[in-house]
């Protein structure tokens, strides 16, 4: 007799194609989890912050994925509600609650673990938990903005503590978490990994060639074009430096500015949205990458595929960015116009310096960005 395929519900509102370090995670959460034997069910939202992508209702990928997106109302309505928790809740969660619990009525079978992702989709996984006996992992990928907001501080509470266990990528974040009244033992780390052989270092000057960017001193921004990113921030530096070039990729509300400053300056480079499977070519064509944010990350993708390119990062030292990337390969300072402005500047007059960086990249992603890093959440799984 053959053993039935532990079944794993990611539940999420953000998936791919929906453009985002989560959405990357999320990818490769449900890839890995394929190879290992799981049979996986995902149960999410239509894109919502990337506009222009074509998506399907329901696909079918790898042995055993099944994924499943109902058509939501996106644009910028997100950007709009995420600093409002209570209308951001009515956004994101009465609707899949209800569609997600239709599934698990017919589908409940299956599943043996929730795995909620981010803190709406832990509250609709409590919910199911509740009701069909389910195992619910949490995982949280962001610091929240809290300001001391009671009602939102005791909900979140709450929700954790109905969770078997509530994975932080941080310490910023588990100890967020912590103080709130959640239990020590409800708490685990967990990171993310990249996939080390596709984002590795390559020609650089090949990359350039089939990416029309020229051989001038370039630093690389990937992200969300909103503001707390910093890709505004990053520009208007730019503006400063016209003998270093800045290549930007990404979409969000900002785009409209971003876009016309590169019309008006020849050394800022506007890409718009790039596929995360085509990344590793412009992390390769690039000296540096730049990681400007201006909020607690909670660890920073991107940084992390920029490294393992080999690409050395100037950023902020806020967050979880300061754990994920360290001094052998990135220069953190308190992300101030001023401050990055100085520190992109002494990376370009001293290629020294970007070399010492760039020669401990691979070594580090290796050693903390392997998929190693996936027995950290599939340990939860069990029983």
């Amino acid at each position: 007799m053959v053993d039935k395929k532990p079944g794993v519900l990611i539940l999420s509102p953000f998936f791919s194609p929906n453009i985002g370090g989560v959405e990357s995670h999320l990818d490769d959460l449900v890839s890995a989890l394929d190879k290992g034997e799981y049979k996986v069910f995902v149960q999410t939202y239509s894109p919502i912050t990337t506009r222009n992508v074509v998506w399907e209702p329901r696909e079918k990928k790898g042995g055993s994925i099944e994924i499943t997106r109902y058509r939501w109302v996106g644009k910028n309505l997100f950007h709009k509600l995420e600093n409002y928790p209570f209308l951001d809740f009515l956004y994101l969660t009465p609707y899949l609650l209800t569609r997600v619990f239709i599934f698990m009525s017919t589908r409940g079978r299956e599943i043996d673990v929730i795995h909620a992702q981010g803190l709406n989709a832990g509250l609709i996984g409590v919910i199911l938990k509740t009701i069909f006996r389910k195992k619910l992992v949490v995982s949280l990928h962001a610091v929240y903005e809290l300001d001391g907001k009671f009602l939102t501080t005791r909900v979140i509470a709450w929700i954790a503590n109905q969770a078997e266990k509530v994975l932080g990528m941080s310490k910023v974040i588990r100890k967020q978490i912590s103080s709130l009244g959640v239990s020590q033992e409800k708490l685990e780390k967990y990171k993310y990994w990249v996939d080390i052989d596709r984002f590795s270092p390559k020609d650089s000057k090949e990359a350039r060639k089939k990416n029309g960017i020229n051989e001038q001193f370039t630093v690389l921004f990937v992200g969300r074009l909103i503001q707390k990113k910093g890709a505004k921030l990053l520009v208007d530096i730019a503006k400063e430096l016209s003998q270093v070039q800045f290549v930007l990729i990404g979409s969000g509300p900002e785009e409209q500015y971003i876009e016309k400053s590169s019309k008006q300056n020849k050394n800022i480079q506007f890409l718009g949205k790039i596929k995360n499977s085509e990344l590793h070519e412009f992390y390769n064509s690039a000296d540096i990458f730049c990681f400007p944010s201006l909020y607690d990350e909670g660890f920073g993708r991107v940084g992390m595929e920029a490294v393992s390119c080999g690409l050395p990062v100037v950023g902020s030292n806020l967050g979880g960015i300061s754990e994920a990337l360290d001094d052998t390969v990135a220069v953190l300072v308190n992300p101030t116009h001023e401050n990055l402005k100085i520190a992109i500047l002494e990376l370009y007059k001293n290629p020294d310096a970007i070399k010492i960086l760039k020669k401990a990249c691979r070594d580090y992603a290796i050693k903390n960005f392997s998929i190693n890093n996936l027995k950290l959440i599939t340990k939860h799984y069990a029983r």
